[in-house]
């Protein structure tokens, strides 16, 4: 096929030329960029390692997942998290302190994926038979594909309600990787979920005047209750990385089947499974520690000159120094800055996210999604870490033979 010379002109700019470039080194993309190497690919991955984890995450958090359903994936279940606790002599416990996960992720890209080159990615654009991308710093390199694993930053959720107060009253919990800046004032965190929770709860172990502000009854997640036979708590909720459950037992042990519901069915099981939680040992650190304002709405949220006034749906009035949302994550691909106008128009989108086949591709050819991105595709699975090596392993296998068809 004859390519246009504006095609050759990209590709005689380019500084490099890969068969895939992995944009994201989080979780999902690391272990992306593991089994694209293992295929024997020319591949790049772009991206800082866990800065989310880094930067976007509170010290002192512990993961809700289960330790032993927090692995990165590399081919042959090379360097798991138990291989990583063993060699540093650790103990597997849950729940696993963000401080370890970092070092076991850390430890896993040494190890796994030692060439990340830790540049941002400006721009990316799709031609007939490869992508460009330009970098931050210049540079233009040029892939036959192209995997999206961009996390959760960009797709932070701040409700609208909260745009006219100003950056000193209102932050999202994505934006402090420590609460000791709250030292002193009255802070309201805003949510119902383990992030909105956890915030709560390490802001009143710091001697921090906190609240909490929940429109919905808070759904606490429960432990397992060792006095029934473990064969029989399998058997009427079998324990699986997601958590317990037949229904996700069924999404674990078949990943790839949720892709081919019906939209009716994949619309209603994202908003019935994984919704707001907390897990059961946050419980006892907020339960009679702190004042909660369960199933109460902010119905008006006022700067004034000793803070922000809150007037809740019982007419409830709270004056705090600082508002804190805990709100989430909504996926939406127009918030993704790298992706050019053109490429955005190009792609398929249902509610934010882009249609995906069951190889994680969408309907641009060479243009794949893993990750929280594809949640909507695929299915909740890939909203968490335990999800990757199921993600990782049909995106590879589909990648090496897209490659092959072209040589």
């Amino acid at each position: 096929m004859t390519l246009s010379l504006d095609q050759q002109e990209k590709r005689k700019s380019a500084s490099a030329t890969y068969d895939a470039v992995v944009v994201g080194a989080g979780p999902y993309g690391l272990s992306m960029a593991a089994h694209l190497l293992a295929q024997g690919l020319k591949v790049a991955i772009l991206g800082k390692p866990l800065s989310l984890w880094r930067e976007n995450m509170p010290e002192g958090m512990l993961l809700r997942s289960f330790w032993w359903a927090s692995n990165l994936s590399a081919p042959e279940g090379k360097y798991s998290l138990g291989q990583y606790l063993r060699e540093q002599g650790l103990s597997a416990i849950d729940p696993l302190s963000r401080e370890t996960f970092i070092a076991y992720g850390t430890w896993f890209q040494r190890q796994a994926v030692p060439m990340v080159d830790e540049t941002y990615v400006a721009k990316i654009e799709n031609h007939e038979r490869f992508f460009t991308l330009e970098l931050v710093d210049g540079r233009v390199i040029q892939s036959t594909i192209v995997v999206m694993a961009p996390g959760l930053y960009y797709y932070t959720y701040r409700p609208n309600e909260y745009n006219h107060l100003s950056a000193e009253l209102v932050s999202h919990t994505c934006d402090h990787p420590t609460l000791d800046q709250f030292g002193g004032k009255r802070v309201v965190v805003v949510g119902g979920g383990q992030s909105a929770l956890e915030s709560a709860a390490l802001l009143y172990e710091r001697g921090i005047d906190v609240r909490l502000i929940a429109r919905r009854s808070i759904f606490w997640l429960s432990a397992d209750n060792l006095a029934i036979p473990y064969w029989l708590r399998q058997l009427r909720s079998p324990k699986v990385g997601l958590g317990y459950g037949w229904i996700n037992w069924a999404l674990e042990q078949y990943p790839y089947v949720f892709q081919q519901l019906p939209r009716t069915m994949k619309d209603r099981m994202l908003i019935d499974f994984h919704g707001p939680a907390g897990a059961w040992w946050l419980r006892e650190r907020i339960v009679g520690k702190l004042p909660v304002y369960e199933g109460r709405q902010i119905e008006k949220a006022e700067e004034t000159d000793y803070g922000v006034q809150l007037r809740l749906s019982d007419h409830t009035k709270i004056v705090a120094d600082h508002l804190l949302l805990a709100t989430g994550y909504r996926a939406d691909i127009r918030r993704l800055p790298m992706l050019s106008p053109q490429l955005i128009d190009s792609l398929q989108v249902y509610m934010g996210s882009p249609v995906l086949n069951s190889y994680f591709e969408s309907n641009v050819p060479g243009l794949y999604f893993v990750g929280f991105t594809a949640a909507r595709s695929a299915g909740p699975f890939y909203r968490f870490v335990v999800g990757a090596q199921a993600a990782s392993r049909r995106v590879a296998a589909s990648v090496a033979r897209s490659i092959a068809s072209r040589k």
